[in-house]
């Protein structure tokens, strides 16, 4: 048998675990962050300027059962103080199951474990009828085996919503910031930092919202080496696309496209289709549904339940499973006056497109 040393890849930042998706209707909708004002929490956590009053006093957590025994997900409580805006406190976790330990030749050592854990503190205001602004301030702590790190970051975002055109558009910039201590002296200490554009319009008359998300837009070329290209036989080179393949190629990769049915109130049917994913992810020879997302969600009681599950790899897709709750749901008077404002500040549709 020939053995061959191997290099691992380099990342392109630290903290990595901050980049993924964990509400289930983020999930559903292929990204990893949306521009919707309807009093959904979960939302906050990608969007800061989405903590709005409309979601004082709730509370979600979320699941996430990744490949090979990662889970990860977050818990998080939404809070409105009327002279200095609203708050939310989020705990976000990344757990990576058992490491096997080992040297090049492929003998164990025993096991390994790694952790990461973020938390984060949101504050959002309303300018006016129309504008929000929000920010993130993040904790990170990150252990892989007796390595460990810590960093400090912070997300800023700005919302333009118009009710009475259902439509909403939401400008967000990301993992601002770095480590304050790396695993090494030779790590990374900058963060996956993002500038993101994302929009939300839902059909008059209809039961459905279109959601489009731009992402990476600090970066153009967001290609990489394909070790599936084409190449010639007889000189052995990589066959290179044409100018307009090359720019329609990058344009879509920036694209991420979405759509939420509502087709009666207290459930909802949610699609997308991630183009960067499919192509990056996919294997030419049985390319499947990799790239596409889909997800479920309904409400029981005082209870709201999303389900998704997103197709990242042939080999299958993670779940993704949410829970909110509106704690003054439990308060008729309070509940009354929640309702009211949902309905304000995303037209009489508020409650039905969580």
């Amino acid at each position: 048998m020939l053995l061959m040393p191997v290099r691992a890849q380099f990342g392109r930042s630290s903290f990595s675990f901050l980049d993924m998706g964990n509400s289930a209707r983020i999930a559903a909708m292929g990204s990893e962050f949306l521009s919707v004002r309807d009093a959904d929490i979960t939302l906050s956590l990608a969007n800061p300027s989405l903590i709005t009053p409309e979601i004082h006093n709730n509370l979600a957590v979320n699941y996430v059962n990744y490949y090979n025994g990662t889970n990860y997900g977050f818990a998080s409580y939404s809070r409105t103080f009327e002279k200095v805006g609203s708050f939310a406190l989020h705990a976000q976790f990344g757990n990576y199951g058992k490491i096997y330990v080992t040297d090049e030749f492929g003998n164990e050592f025993g096991t390994a474990t790694a952790n990461d854990v973020a938390l984060v503190l949101g504050w959002g205001r309303e300018l006016d009828s129309h504008f929000t602004i929000g920010a993130n301030f993040k904790m990170i702590y990150s252990q892989i085996e007796g390595y460990q790190a810590f960093g400090m970051g912070v997300d800023v975002a700005a919302t333009y919503s118009n009710s009475s055109r259902l439509f909403s558009v939401s400008l967000l910039l990301r993992n601002m910031g770095g480590a304050i201590k790396s695993y090494s002296s030779e790590g990374h200490t900058h963060m996956p930092f993002e500038v993101a554009v994302a929009l939300s319009q839902r059909i008059p008359h209809t039961p459905i919202r279109i959601f489009l998300e731009l992402p990476n837009l600090q970066k153009w070329d967001l290609n990489y080496e394909d070790p599936y290209a084409q190449a010639d036989l007889v000189t052995g080179e990589v066959e290179k696309r044409s100018g307009a393949a090359d720019f329609f190629d990058n344009f879509a990769r920036h694209l991420v496209v979405g759509l939420e049915i509502i087709p009666y109130r207290g459930f909802y049917l949610r699609a997308s289709y991630n183009y960067m994913r499919s192509r990056d992810m996919m294997t030419p020879a049985k390319p499947g549904l990799v790239g596409f997302s889909w997800g479920v969600g309904f409400r029981i009681s005082k209870f709201n339940f999303s389900y998704s599950r997103s197709r990242y790899h042939k080999l299958g897709s993670p779940n993704y499973v949410t829970v909110t709750i509106d704690l003054d749901a439990f308060n008729k008077r309070k509940k009354t006056r929640a309702t009211e404002s949902f309905r304000k500040a995303d037209g009489d549709f508020g409650l039905d497109a969580r």
